[in-house]
């Protein structure tokens, strides 16, 4: 009986540890992206920086996917940045972390802003406490 109970202990802090970090960072609330012009002009179109980030302190983001389809662009894209994924998805740094201290950011250029959707497909989370 006594191993039960240490067994249904150790269960409960573990899932109450996994809890309290996936409760502390969300990837639909806390990872941001945004893009603007840059001003340049690459074979005559408008250039844009899309930024990927988060503000969650204690956790970061990795394997992020984000709907890319009819994504076009006539500057090259490095694909371990935003690489072509099944279904209209793109993996975002080759599936490595997004943290506070280390966004990523490409540049594109076509006539128009792709309308990324603000709503990343999928991603996991990581924390560290």
């Amino acid at each position: 009986m006594a191993v039960m109970n240490n067994i249904i202990i150790v269960i409960f802090l573990f899932l109450a540890l996994v809890s309290q970090c996936y409760s502390q960072c969300d990837q639909f609330l806390d990872l941001h992206f945004t893009q603007n012009p840059t001003g340049a002009k690459v074979q005559g179109k408008p250039e844009w920086l899309v930024n990927i980030s988060t503000t969650c302190v204690v956790c970061d983001f990795r394997e992020v996917s984000i709907f890319c389809l009819g994504f076009q662009t006539v500057e090259p894209i490095n694909t371990s940045i935003l690489g072509k994924e099944k279904g209209g998805l793109c993996l975002v740094n080759n599936g490595r972390p997004i943290s506070r201290s280390h966004p990523v950011t490409f540049k594109y250029a076509w006539d128009t802003s792709f309308n990324f959707p603000n709503i990343i497909s999928k991603a996991k989370v990581v924390c560290f406490n």
